[in-house]
C-alpha cells in the first residue's frame, strides 16, 4: 500500500512515551507518523532509526521527525505526550502549572493546523491537562480524550492475574475516575472466566491490589529512579489510536467530558467509552455499587478543584 493512503498521526513529545507510541503505531501499520519535539535533532534521529528498521519489521508506514508543527497539518489524531515527567517524591499535582503551560502551547499549534483532529492527551496530571486541551482547542468534547483508564485498568488486570494465577489478558477489569491517588478500581465489574473477582479473591487481597494499582506509576518511578513508565502508557495510547482509526467502537476506559453521565456534570473523568472515527461514540454507564459511585464522585470533584486553579 502506498504510504500516502495511510491516516496521519502526530505524536508531540519524542521522549520515552512519545517515541515508543510512535514506534508502535508505525510497526502496527496504523498510520504515518509525525514525531514533534523542541529538542533539535532528537525527533529526527529517532524517526530515522525507526525507519531503518522498516526493512526488518516489514511495515509500509512512515515516520518523520521535526522541531516544527508545519508537517503536522491535517493530522487525523494528535497524541500529546510532551511535558515534565514525575520524579521521586513528586505528586501529579506538582506538575500542573508547568505542564499546563506546555500543553496550552501545543494545543494552539496543532488545533490551528488540524482542526478536524482528535486529541489524545497523555501528559500528567492527565485529567486536568485533558480539560485544558479541550478548553484551549475549542473542539467538540467527543474529540478531546485523555489516556489513563486503559493504563490503570491494564495495571489492575496484571496485578489481579498474579493472584488468580492466570494470563493477564484473561482478566477483564475496569478502573474509573481520575488518574492518580483517587482512581476508582471497580472489583464488582472485574471478572475472570465470567466470575466477578469479588467471588474469587478475599476482600483484603482485592484491597491490596487496588492500592498497588493506585500506586502503579510511582512504584515504577521509584524503581527506575531517573524516569517513569513508558511501555504500558504507550501501549495504552496506541490501543485508543487503533480503535479510533479502525472505527471499531471498542469500549475502553478513557478520560472524557461528562455532562450528566454517572451523575457528573461539566467535568472530565475516567469512564468506559466506545471509540470510533468521531472520537467518543458513546459513554457506557456501568451499574456501580454505592461505594464505587461515591468514590467516583469524590475523584471527579478533586479534578474539578484542580481545574479551578488554572483560571480558564
Amino acid at each position: 500500500m502506498s504510504s500516502t493512503l495511510f491516516p496521519k498521526v502526530t505524536v508531540v513529545g519524542a521522549g520515552f512515551v512519545g517515541a515508543t507510541t510512535a514506534e508502535r503505531i508505525v510497526e502496527k501499520g496504523l498510520a504515518n507518523v509525525v514525531l514533534v519535539d523542541v529538542v533539535e535533532g532528537m525527533p529526527q534521529g529517532k524517526a530515522l532509526d525507526m525507519m531503518e528498521s522498516a526493512p526488518i519489521e516489514g511495515f509500509g508506514t512512515t515516520i518523520v521527525g521535526t522541531n516544527s508543527y508545519e508537517e503536522t497539518k491535517d493530522s487525523d489524531i494528535v497524541v500529546i505526550t510532551a511535558g515534565l515527567a514525575r520524579k521521586p517524591g513528586m505528586s501529579r499535582d506538582d506538575l500542573q502549572a508547568k505542564n499546563a503551560e506546555i500543553v496550552s502551547g501545543i494545543v494552539k499549534e496543532v488545533a490551528s493546523r488540524s482542526p478536524k483532529a482528535i486529541l489524545i492527551v497523555v501528559t500528567n496530571p492527565l485529567d486536568i491537562m485533558t480539560y485544558l486541551a479541550w478548553k484551549k482547542s475549542g473542539f467538540d468534547r467527543k474529540r478531546v480524550i485523555g489516556m489513563a483508564g486503559v493504563l490503570d485498568s491494564a495495571r489492575y488486570r496484571y496485578f489481579l492475574s498474579l493472584e488468580l494465577k492466570c494470563a493477564p489478558h484473561e482478566v477483564e477489569a475496569v478502573v474509573l475516575g481520575g488518574h492518580g491517588d483517587l482512581m476508582v478500581a471497580v472489583p464488582e465489574s472485574s471478572t475472570y472466566q465470567g466470575k466477578p473477582v469479588t467471588q474469587l479473591l478475599p476482600k483484603e487481597k482485592i484491597d491490596a491490589i487496588n492500592k498497588r494499582t493506585q500506586d502503579g506509576g510511582i512504584e515504577i518511578v521509584n524503581l527506575l529512579k531517573t524516569g517513569s513508565a513508558y511501555y504500558a502508557p504507550s501501549s495504552s495510547a496506541v490501543s485508543m489510536v487503533d480503535a479510533i482509526l479502525k472505527d471499531s467502537g471498542k469500549v475502553l476506559p478513557c478520560c472524557v467530558y461528562l455532562n450528566g453521565e454517572y451523575g457528573i456534570k461539566e467535568m472530565y473523568c475516567g469512564v468506559p467509552v466506545s471509540l470510533g472515527r468521531e472520537g467518543v461514540k458513546k459513554v457506557v454507564e456501568l451499574k456501580l455499587s454505592a461505594e464505587s459511585q461515591a468514590a467516583l464522585k469524590k475523584s471527579a470533584e478533586h479534578v474539578r478543584e484542580q481545574v479551578m486553579k488554572l483560571n480558564l
